[in-house]
């Protein structure tokens, strides 16, 4: 059985356990508790490079790290991940662009105010704004007359790019006036066996 590290809050891992239900994948999740370090432990180190979660061990041993690979992994030979070049190519561009634009811009804003220091981080938490609130421009004018991010249909390109900016408002961005992304973020939602990030938060 596959066999997920994760952590409860992360939005990298959210993303794996979304595609893994939507694929009806069975596995094994084992969650790590980050503010206790677990992550530094050298038994995890020992399966994670970069120590950090998510990371995916197959059946037979071997660990896939990154959320956007494990996510292009799970998605081979799936309708999630387009067979043609073009638009296998733009699901690409879409995850490239998350992690350079949107990840971290909204990642650590959130985690400020989940751990109650924004009030003491509001410097931080402006200069990681600056960089966010262009990228989420940019999104919600590509999603402006569009169903999707690729093409016609759902894709892995919208798992990837969903889990932090529905989160964004967590890290004191104002997503009132990005309409289409709120419209979108709504399309995602209603995708079969979607889950939540805190299932037993419902």
């Amino acid at each position: 059985m596959l066999r997920l590290y994760d952590s409860r809050l992360s939005g990298n891992s959210w993303k794996v356990r979304i595609l893994l239900s939507q694929l009806g994948l069975p596995y094994e999740r084992i969650t790590l508790d980050l503010a206790k370090g677990e992550a530094q432990e050298p038994a995890f180190r020992a399966i994670s490079r970069f120590a950090r979660v998510p990371v995916l061990q197959l059946e037979n041993g071997c660990t896939i790290v990154e959320s956007g690979a494990i996510l292009l992994y799970l998605a081979q030979g799936t309708p999630l991940l387009p067979d043609d070049s073009h638009d296998h190519a733009e699901v690409l561009s879409w995850l490239f662009f998350e992690q350079a634009d949107l990840q971290k811009a909204i990642a650590i804003p959130r985690v400020l105010h989940l751990r109650g220091l924004a009030g003491d981080m509001q410097q931080e938490i402006q200069r990681f704004h600056a960089e966010g609130y262009p990228a989420l421009e940019k999104l919600d004018q590509w999603l402006r007359g569009r169903a999707w991010l690729v093409g016609e249909r759902y894709t892995v390109a919208d798992t990837a790019v969903f889990a932090y900016v529905s989160l964004a408002s967590q890290g004191g961005y104002d997503m009132e006036r990005f309409a289409s992304i709120h419209e979108w973020i709504e399309r995602v939602k209603s995708q079969r066996a979607w889950v939540e990030l805190v299932p037993d938060a419902r």
